[in-house]
């Protein structure tokens, strides 16, 4: 079978999601955790060190300007589950409206970015990358809060890591990640509405510094 758009956002609203083995292999399989990566939105956490780096402000933030950029930046990797069919398809939901992404630039160039999936009030973060120290992190200080002022409940990572850890993340047991997923799907957001923020108010906007 073929794997469309339209199969892949049914995937999504069931509680999976694809992957390929590697950037070659042309087979794609659907992946369902038994624990799932989320993080709360109401308890992003920025470090002191991180609030020091987006209060300096040496960056630009901006949303869809440069989708395939993100996606073949984070494919960037000695090891990726981004193949050409996964790659084709989540341009085709960019252009479809239903996927976007956030992206950290430092003049000409876009050093950082994350990128995913949109339905209902649930954003499905795919991946993201970095090319200059933190703005990964900074990209997802943005996304969350562009998420919490955009009317979202849910901020699908997937997979819990370490890095994700630091900021918040959480893991929970499929069933309950099922039922928070079933409420956000009822739930309306918008993720292009919010204004961007610059970095102070981002900042005051988080409670979660330390």
């Amino acid at each position: 079978m073929t794997l469309t758009p339209d199969l892949l956002l049914r995937g999504y609203a069931m509680g999976i999601f694809p992957m390929a083995e590697h950037r070659d292999d042309p087979e794609i399989f659907w992946v369902d955790p038994v624990r799932r990566g989320v993080i709360p939105l109401d308890r992003f956490h920025i470090s002191r060190s991180l609030a020091r780096r987006i209060r300096r402000g040496d960056y630009r933030i901006a949303v869809n300007t440069d989708f395939t950029g993100v996606v073949d930046g984070c494919a960037d990797r000695a090891e990726t589950w981004i193949n050409a069919e996964i790659r084709r398809l989540y341009l085709a939901l960019h252009r479809r409206g239903q996927a976007h992404a956030l992206e950290v630039w430092d003049g000409a160039d876009l050093v950082g970015g994350v990128y995913g999936v949109v339905l209902g009030a649930a954003f499905f973060g795919e991946s993201m990358f970095s090319r200059r120290t933190d703005a990964s992190k900074i990209a997802l200080a943005y996304l969350v809060d562009r998420l919490r002022q955009g009317g979202f409940t849910l901020f699908d990572t997937q997979f819990q890591t370490a890095h994700l850890a630091s900021l918040g993340a959480e893991e929970i047991p499929r069933h309950i990640y099922r039922r928070r997923l079933a409420q956000a799907l009822e739930g309306r957001a918008d993720f292009l509405a919010p204004d961007m923020p610059d970095p102070q108010s981002l900042l005051q906007r988080n409670t979660q510094t330390s």
